[in-house]
């Protein structure tokens, strides 16, 4: 990752183990040097194998951060400290629609330098994980927009990579294959271990997914609250769980809009 004179980032050798660990400090992010602050000294440490849900009002830097963390974008100060190099995965599944699902995923393989004999089988494999055994030789204007999604999702597991960040990936489906989507993730999550940074302004989808739900305040961005998800049990987008945590946090989502105009 790029590094700024005034901050640094860290990629350590995850070793074994299945999730990797984020430590963000103190970073803080301007466009231009004079700009406006985007980021304002955002601090935030997320465990191996946590599955962290952030929400906050459109434009208080959410993406900006996602990009930071996956080396799209630099920080203008501050540090960050990943224990593996991450996956980012969009709202829209840029699948290239000349190849099918298969190669799609294939072409990911062939980046981190898989072997050849072996990229053909891998993406099989992958594309049954996410629950599309028959998908391989399907272009992407031959799926619904829920099963090109989830082959974007095979695409960023195909990089082997332990951090998953997802910036509002789910956004553009409607609700029924939103809420299907939803438990195939948390499907995902739970066999694979990945550590996920999960963007989204739907309230009611972080919670559904989140262990833990993070809130950040209108620009310049800042984590002002946090919330502990209780429960083990599966979660459901109506589970009165879900719908008590969503108020509560809707809440003070408003409180923050209002307080910022």
């Amino acid at each position: 990752m790029s590094n700024l004179p005034s901050g640094t980032n860290t990629l350590a050798d995850a070793g074994e183990g299945r999730g990797a660990s984020v430590e963000i400090q103190n970073l803080s992010k301007r466009f231009t040097h004079d700009g406006p602050v985007i980021i304002d000294n955002l601090n935030l440490a997320i465990k191996p194998g946590e599955f962290v849900a952030l929400v906050g009002a459109s434009g208080c830097g959410k993406s900006t951060l996602l990009n930071i963390l996956s080396g799209l974008d630099t920080q203008t100060s501050g540090t960050v400290d990943l224990g593996a190099a991450p996956a980012l995965l969009f709202q829209e599944h840029a699948l290239l629609p000349w190849l099918t699902a298969g190669k799609n995923i294939e072409l990911a393989l062939k980046l981190i330098k898989f072997p050849k004999a072996q990229r053909k089988a891998r993406a099989q494999e992958l594309l049954e994980l996410v629950h599309l055994p028959h998908a391989y030789n399907l272009r992407p204007h031959e799926l619904s927009g829920g099963m090109r999604q989830r082959v974007a999702i095979a695409r960023a597991l195909a990089q082997g990579r332990k951090i998953l960040l997802m910036d509002e990936p789910f956004a553009a489906l409607d609700a029924i294959t939103r809420d299907l989507l939803h438990e195939e993730l948390i499907r995902i999550w739970e066999e694979t271990g990945l550590t996920v940074l999960f963007v989204t302004h739907n309230v009611r989808e972080a919670v559904r997914l989140g262990q833990r739900v993070i809130l950040m305040s209108s620009r310049p961005g800042r984590i002002i609250n946090e919330w502990q998800i209780a429960g083990d049990e599966p979660r459901r987008i109506e589970s009165p769980l879900v719908g008590e945590m969503s108020v509560l946090i809707t809440e003070e989502l408003r409180k923050e809009i209002k307080r910022h105009g």
